[in-house]
Parts: structure tokens; sequence; C-alpha cells
């Protein structure tokens, strides 16, 4: 009787995990939510997970310990590749043994670490993925793992195998050992001067089994974890450490986007952490704004001679955000030539806008055209076919979808002809916030400077004008930043390593001060010619030409520059160093990557160093872009200097998720962990690619 309950009891308690188990898999729900390891990234305690979060899902932590402070940036870019970049503070070795040099600073290090899924979790099969960490710098932590996790209840079991410094543990016969024998030993130290991927060291050498579980306590807040891991810390950068068992314990505790962790390593340490969840993807910034109006009871004028174009042109900017700068009345269509500086969304928009022409336009109009504008130059055309956008506006279909109701095309030739703008010539003033920061260095880990740029400028017409930009300083403690290569032996003309000198100075500064010329000379076709101060560093003069049709996913440019130093000394001279820059790049938005643009630049760097520049951006649904570039010269790493190549990240936030009215413009913050002379590009101020953005929105 006994056993037979015993069966029963075993029989539901099965039952009940199955179902939880099938439940999770039904709605791609875990009850347990990955959290980060203490490096950085989805994981238990020091072994990483085959986990994925959300995409978009950003995750800013701090953890400590006796040996170690870690400062990392987890992101899940897309729902299978996460990320993750790290500052590691060594609290047992110094920056360097010069004391002038870098003081009592400990060490600091940079790293980075991808992971990939190979298979997503079924009710069956468990989640696999590969991992790759540290890559691309001076090796601290560098390793691979291939790991698995079969969600089970409130229980995530994960089981792993590691390399390098996840496999010092040796617990495990190296499986690429038995196919080849290049794969028993582990290559030591790094290539070039650090920076690069060191492709012949993965999956090399000894191997370790790890593994562990994380539990979701029935008190929502706290997770429970416990690993055993492949590490034996015999040649950790802090010095050999006493590891008195290969079990760690650690408790996570969620409080509203908050992770809080206190953790046991190695049998005899303490270690704690505080990580802060944010997802990109799904962020957005509650709004003031007025619905769309109404036009189920509208009553539009008898004829075109009735039309008010005040109103219709205050209705067009208060509710859809488009400046008029011209308009032209037929007796059939009517065309608006404006400039959208409300709403990013393209739907949005031009639903807006068709919803104010139907209400303050007479019935016999039968289209409408909006040429939107940017700088007082055309760059689309919206046909709206009236009739089936009233009905879809009115909901009187089933299936009526505002998207049907209109096309985008490329001005035409009647467009261009009839386009006389007003408001395009005079005046224009703006005030824009910058903030530069560098982490990392000898002097002081964090080095940061923030100021306003004050910007004007004069239009003669939407073709020609004059534009300029002072850089005010408000706050940094660049006071510290003395390092100097002077005396660095290198063959690269110093095109970029005299920024101590460049931001050092004045605290006003003349950024820029140029003149422009720029029109749509042909279909799909756009160029512009420039010459003046162009950026900190250089004058000089150039000239640009885009292809770039409605819509594309395709765009190709190319741009020639004749650049001379500018003087650090003061504002107007220029150096004896000159050089001709320029490049040919095509921009791809590739189907396979939703919501991503490489662009792909060829040629002639500001060291006259020559080889290609490639930049990868992933925008999130709210707006936000995250990108990364990395330039390849003929320039040896030798040459370079520590680093041994350019490459750098990025973050693009939209304006209106910090403000509650619709508004257009973003913000880039730079991240450039090691900057040198070569694969440095000419930071033109004016660039067709985000002129003719209208064209094939991506970055607004």
């Amino acid at each position: 009787m006994l056993s037979s309950k015993r069966t029963t009891l075993s029989l539901l308690i099965a039952s009940t995990f199955a179902t939880a188990a099938g439940a999770q898999q039904a709605d791609n729900t875990l009850a347990v939510k990955p959290s980060q390891m203490v490096q950085g990234g989805a994981g238990l305690i020091q072994t990483p997970t085959s986990r994925m979060r959300p995409e978009g899902e950003l995750s800013l932590s701090y953890t400590d310990n006796d040996q170690y402070r870690f400062w990392t940036v987890s992101l899940q870019l897309f729902p299978w590749m996460e990320a993750t970049a790290r500052y590691t503070d060594v609290r047992t070795r110094l920056y360097s043994n010069v004391e002038s040099f870098s003081g009592d600073q400990t060490l600091k290090d940079k790293g980075l670490d991808v992971k990939f899924r190979l298979l997503e979790e079924s009710f069956y099969l468990p989640e696999v993925s590969v991992g790759f960490r540290d890559i691309g710098g001076t090796g601290f932590f560098e390793s691979e793992h291939i790991s698995a996790s079969k969600a089970w209840g409130p229980f995530d079991f994960h089981l792993g195998m590691g390399w390098g410094y996840l496999g010092t543990a040796n617990s495990f016969t190296n499986p690429f050992c038995e196919l080849r024998d290049s794969f028993c030993n582990r290559p030591g130290g790094f290539s070039g001067n650090g920076g690069k991927v060191d492709y012949d060291q993965f999956f090399k050498g000894p191997a370790a089994m790890f593994g562990g579980v994380e539990y979701q306590t029935p008190w929502q807040p706290l997770t429970l974890k416990v690993e055993y891991e492949g590490n034996n810390y015999t040649q950790d950068r802090a010095g050999r450490l006493q590891q008195d068992s290969r079990w760690n314990a650690a408790a996570v505790y969620r409080w509203n986007n908050f992770d809080f962790t206190l953790n046991y390593q190695r049998g005899n340490t303490i270690g704690f952490g505080v990580t802060y969840n944010f997802n990109m993807n799904t962020f957005e910034q509650i709004k003031i704004d007025e619905s769309p109006r109404s036009i189920v009871r509208s009553q539009p004028p008898a004829s075109a001679t009735d039309i008010d174009r005040v109103a219709l042109s205050r209705g067009l900017r208060s509710e859809a955000g488009l400046v008029l700068h011209d308009v032209r009345i037929e007796e059939d269509k009517i065309t608006v030539y404006g400039q959208q500086t409300a709403y990013r969304d393209l739907v949005e928009a031009t639903e807006r806008a068709g919803r104010v022409l139907a209400d303050e336009l007479p019935q016999e109009v039968t289209q409408y055209r909006v040429v939107e504008t940017n700088g007082g130059l055309p760059m689309t055309t919206t046909q709206i076919d009236a009739s089936a956008f009233k009905s879809a506006a009115r909901y009187e279909g089933v299936k009526s979808e505002i998207t049907d109701t209109y096309t985008r095309i490329s001005p035409s030739s009647e467009d261009l002809a009839h386009y006389e703008p007003d408001g395009v010539t005079g005046f224009g003033y703006s005030a824009d916030f910058f903030y530069t920061q560098s982490f990392g260095g000898p002097e002081d880990f964090y080095l940061y400077q923030g100021g306003l740029i004050l910007s004007g400028s004069y239009t003669l017409d939407e073709n020609y004008g004059v534009f300029g930009s002072l850089r005010t300083t408000l706050f940094d403690n660049y006071d510290k930043f003395n390092y100097t290569i002077d005396k660095a032996e290198s063959t690269l003309p110093r095109v970029r390593t005299y920024i101590r000198e460049y931001i050092s100075g004045s605290d006003v500064a003349l950024d820029t001060l140029y003149g422009r010329w720029i029109d749509k000379v042909d279909d799909n076709w756009y160029a512009q010619a420039y010459g003046g101060y162009l950026e900190t560093m250089f004058a000089g003069v150039g000239a640009e030409a885009l292809y770039r049709p409605v819509d594309s996913n395709f765009a190709f440019g190319v741009d020639i520059n004749y650049v001379q130093q500018r003087s650090f000394e003061n504002d107007w001279d220029l150096f004896d160093y000159n050089a001709v820059t320029g490049f040919a790049t095509a921009y791809w938005r590739p189907e396979f990557l939703p919501e991503t643009r490489i662009s792909v630049s060829a040629g002639q760097f500001l060291a006259k160093d020559k080889g290609v520049n490639i930049d990868f951006a992933k925008r999130f649904d709210s707006g936000i872009v995250v990108g990364a570039y990395a330039a390849f010269t003929d320039a040896s790493s030798e040459d370079y200097g520590e680093g041994s190549f350019t490459k750098g990240f990025y973050i693009s936030v939209p304006l209106d998720l910090f403000i509650i009215q619709p508004a257009k413009g973003s913000g880039r913050f730079p991240w450039v962990p090691i900057s040198r002379d070569g694969g440095q590009m000419l930071n033109r101020p004016s660039q067709l690619i985000n002129i003719t953005a209208p064209r094939s929105p991506f970055m607004e």
C-alpha cells in the first residue's frame, strides 16, 4: 500500500514537472530567468550557460571579490547572440612599475565575449550554445565553451565543456585532440600588440567539464545557484589563487530592474555584485501628444479656392510634425513640401499628415503628394490615394490598412521643377550636448569630458550654406591625462595621438567652420562639395556622391578629401602634414539580419594607410542603435601599437526617449578602447548617408 502511494506521488510529481516544462516551451518563458555571472553574460557564478535573454536586453554589472573587480556590459544583440564587454581591475597587480606613468593604479584589462545559440530548447532537447570569452584582447580569461541547458519546473540544469581559462582543471580529455594532434596543446600569449582574435588557439589544450543548477524559490525575488567549475586558478593573472573547492554557490535577489548577488567561491572567498537590467527593444517614453485628427465628421471646403492655407500649414506642423516650405495646388491633386521634425515612425507621420490633408482639402482632390525635405532638399515623395486613405482612416473596410493607401517614390522631375521653397534661407542655430569618455587609462580608470556644441549656419538657399560650431567644455577630469607618445617609434604620422594636446587646450574652441554645396543631381543620386575647418584636427576640401534609392536595402557612395592638420596651439593655424583620404562605401541592410546595417568602406585613411573599415549597426524597436566598427589596413601591428588595429563601439539614442513630446534627432555616444594613428577616418561634418536619411530611415 505504501509502495503504491509512493508510486502515485512520484507520478504526480513527474506529471507536474512535465506539465511545467511543457508550459515553458509553449509560451517560451523560463521559471528561472537568466542572470549575470561574475564576469558578465548569462551564467551561473564563474561558468557560462547556454541561456539567451530577450532580444535587446542590456545588463550593466559590477562584481567584486578579494582579487578582482569587474565592470561589464552585456547585450542580447539578437535572440541567438549575446555580446559582453568587460573591464577587469586586478587588485594584486599594478598598472605598471613606472610611478610617474600610472602611480599606484592597479592593473586594468579589457575583454570581449560572444555567445551563439546553436539549438533552441524543445520539450525533449536542451538549449545548446557555443561561446568565446576574452577574444580580441590580451587573453586574461581567454577560453571557449560549449554548454547545454534544460529547464525542469523551477530548476534549470546546465552542463558544459570549457577550454583555456575554463578548462585549466584538465579533468576531461579534449575531444578535438583525438582528431588532430595540434589540438592537444594550447599556444600561449597573444599575437601582435593585443586586440587581435587568436583563432589558432580555439578549442586547443586542456579541457574540463563544468555545470550546475539554478533554482527559482517559491519566494519570487530569490534565485539560488550552485555550480561545479572547470578552472583550478593556477594560471590566473592575479597570481596562483588558493582553491579549496571547485563548488561555488550564490543567491540572486531581484528588485525592480536590479539583481543583487552574494556568492561563495573556491571554498574560501566571498563576493558580491549588482546588475541593472534594461531592455533596448521594448523601452518607450510616455508621450503627451494629440491623437491623430478624426475625419469621421469632416467638413472639407467646397473647392480649391476655399482652402485655408494658414489652417493647413498650422495643422500639418502641430499635428503631423511637417514644417511646410512650399505648397502646389492643382485641380485634382495637391503637393506639399516640408521637413518632418517630430515623428520617427513613417506610418504614423504619413497617417497624421494624410488626416490633416483629408480634413482641409476639398473632395475634388483625389491625390495627396507629400514631398519630404531635409535641409530644404527634396528627398522622397509619398503619393496618397485620397479616397482609399479616407476609407481606411474612417475604418470603413474590415481589412483596410493605411499602409495600402500610399506609395513612396523618388521626387519626380515635376516635383523638383515646381519647388520654390520658403523658410530655407537665413540664419539658424542649435545647441547640442557632447560627452566623451575613456576607460582603463594609465592615469585614471575613467576620464571624461562634457559640454555643449553651439552650432550656427547661414543658408543662401537649399543648395548653398555656411556652417560652424564651437565646442565649450563644461566639466572634465582630463587634467589627469598626461601621457604622450612623442618618443614612441612608429612609421605612421601623428594624425590622432595628439588628442591630449587638442582636448587640454582652451575650454572654448572652434570645432568646425565650412561652406557646402549640395544637390540632387540625378534620379537616386545626390552630391555635395565642402571646404573649411572640417573637424577638430583637420581642415580641407572634399566632395561626395551617393546613390540611394527610396526604401532600398542598398546604397553606395564615394568621397574624396584633401586635408591638412590643424594646429592645437590655436584655432586657425595649420601644421605641415597633409593627406588625401577617401573611400568607396557600400551600405547594406541584409534581410536575414532584421534591423541591421553593414557598411564597408575601402580606401585611404588619414595616416595614408590603405584598407577597409567595417561598421555593423543594429537598431532596436525603441530606435536605439548599437554599433561596432573595425579598420584593417596595410599598417602592421607594430606600426599601429597597442591594440593592433582600430576598433570601437557606439550607441545612438533617439532624443524622444528623454522627452514627453514627439521629436526627431539622436545623440551618439562612442567608446574607443584604444585610439592610435592607423585606420583613422576623417570625421566629415556633412555626410550624405545622414542627410538623405528620409529616403530609407535607419538611425532616425
